[in-house]
């Protein structure tokens, strides 16, 4: 389908915009507003921005964002910049979308907050009919959260619940968030979890993530070692590695991980917090993919910017939770009425707007583009991605790091990934036009070609 057929409905193509940089960023008023938040906010954040200056010989001091619209911020000093990141993906409808500022206006009229599992809000319900929908399993059940780490939480609950066991194989490269849960199996940086590691999950073996064909046997191997122990679970894994550089394996290798783990009764968990809702070119990446899951968790993109999360599975799993004595996943703004108004919303538009076949043809000619223009540069290794999830890894974080600062100064916003911060990624609105999305490329291939 050409992508002039997606429609955009009237009134929501404001917001796409090119950049305007007024002053070079971050300019005065970004540092000063900087140098107030350095005061009160917690000094892991002002520590990081110290590493990467040091890392790449670049400043890193941020902007600070004042405004957006669709696929446009706006910093404290008048800068306008395109928005390649979405707050990390979560903004599939770009910044202050129309159906879901519609909704929140309507739902704040009624309803503001319920009591989540105990007087639920006849919209809660509405939404776990939609999201139950997405699973491919009997009769689905659905567990809602408030963030994707609290979604992958839920699902590790279940696993146990579900199995009786407790060990976890999970991925080298992967993030699942920081809660206690997931934090124990997290692999994209150990530096965050070993901190905390007397205090999380000490049966979680790390596997590794199959970049490519040639990794498969390797990662399998270690896959049913792992398993062959008797006592895990759950097998916990992204379709695509997210922030661990938008890495696409084999398809035959998700398949394979299915198997092993049925073999062995466990359960696989997909992660589709970053590919699903669309962002890789399908609802649901891991069954597009003929991987289907036992447990499925959805976040970011769910909410259309709204904090709210889900793990799904069919009912023979979820009905774990039904023994003698109970035991509960819940918090006081689990299914807010305002997060599931949005969260409907956005799938309504996803459904209308067609945006997953949108993301699947927009993202494989940006990355076409990106290979013509990258590949035989020095320093650049590889493009690659799934619809408009991509990632362009360079040999090293201090290359990236710049490159992610000269991007900003031209008035695009990207990201570093991967373990090393060596790849940028982008993650746009799905709603962003060809054009910006286009321009961007452009100045990606300006900026790393440049000496």
């Amino acid at each position: 389908m050409p992508l002039s057929e997606f429609p955009a409905p009237a009134g929501e193509t404001a917001g796409d915009e090119p950049p305007e940089i007024r002053v070079a960023p971050p300019g005065p008023l970004s540092r000063s507003a900087l140098a107030r938040l350095e005061q009160v906010e917690c000094p892991a954040f002002g520590q990081r921005r110290e590493a990467r200056a040091a890392q790449s010989g670049a400043e890193m001091l941020p902007i600070v964002l004042a405004s957006a619209k669709g696929s446009n911020v706006v910093d404290v000093d008048g800068n306008r910049y395109v928005d390649l990141i979405a707050g990390f993906g979560a903004l599939i409808l770009g910044h202050g979308a129309a159906p879901v500022l519609r909704a929140l206006a309507g739902q704040a009229d009624r309803l503001l907050q319920a009591l989540g599992d105990v007087y639920s809000a006849d919209v809660k319900i509405a939404l776990l009919e939609r999201v139950a929908a997405l699973h491919p399993g009997l009769r689905p059940r659905v567990l809602l959260g408030q963030s994707g780490s609290d979604a992958v939480t839920a699902a590790l609950k279940t696993a146990r619940l579900a199995t009786g066991k407790p060990g976890v194989v999970a991925f080298e490269g992967a993030y699942h968030g920081l809660g206690y849960g997931p934090l124990a199996a997290c692999g994209v940086r150990p530096s965050y979890r070993l901190p905390f590691a007397d205090q999380l999950n000490p049966r979680v073996t790390f596997a590794p993530y199959a970049h490519a064909e040639a990794d498969v046997d390797r990662a399998l191997a270690a896959v049913e070692r792992a398993l062959r122990g008797g006592d895990v679970g759950a097998v916990l894994i992204e379709p695509i590695l997210g922030r661990g550089g938008c890495v696409v394996p084999p398809t035959a290798f998700l398949q394979a991980v299915n198997d092993a783990a049925h073999r062995h009764g466990a359960l696989v968990i997909a992660d589709e917090i970053w590919t699903g809702m669309g962002r890789s070119g399908a609802m649901v990446r891991s069954t597009a993919v003929g991987a289907p899951a036992d447990i499925l968790c959805f976040g970011k993109g769910l909410g259309g910017g709204l904090a709210i999360s889900a793990c799904v599975a069919a009912e023979d799993v979820m009905m774990a939770w039904a023994g003698d004595t109970e035991v509960v996943h819940t918090s006081t703004h689990a299914g807010s009425p305002l997060a599931c108004a949005a969260a409907i919303a956005t799938l309504d538009a996803l459904r209308f707007r067609k945006l997953p076949a949108r993301a699947r043809e927009l993202g494989e000619t940006t990355r076409e583009t990106l290979r013509a223009g990258l590949l035989g540069l020095p320093g650049v290794v590889d493009v690659r991605g799934e619809g408009l999830m991509i990632g362009i890894e360079l040999d090293g974080g201090e290359r990236a790091l710049r490159a992610m600062r000269a991007m900003m100064a031209r008035g695009y916003l990207v990201l570093t990934g991967g373990t090393r911060s060596e790849t940028l990624t982008l993650t746009p609105p799905l709603t962003i036009r060809e054009e910006r999305l286009a321009d961007a490329t452009t100045a990606l291939c300006e900026v790393l070609a440049a000496p």
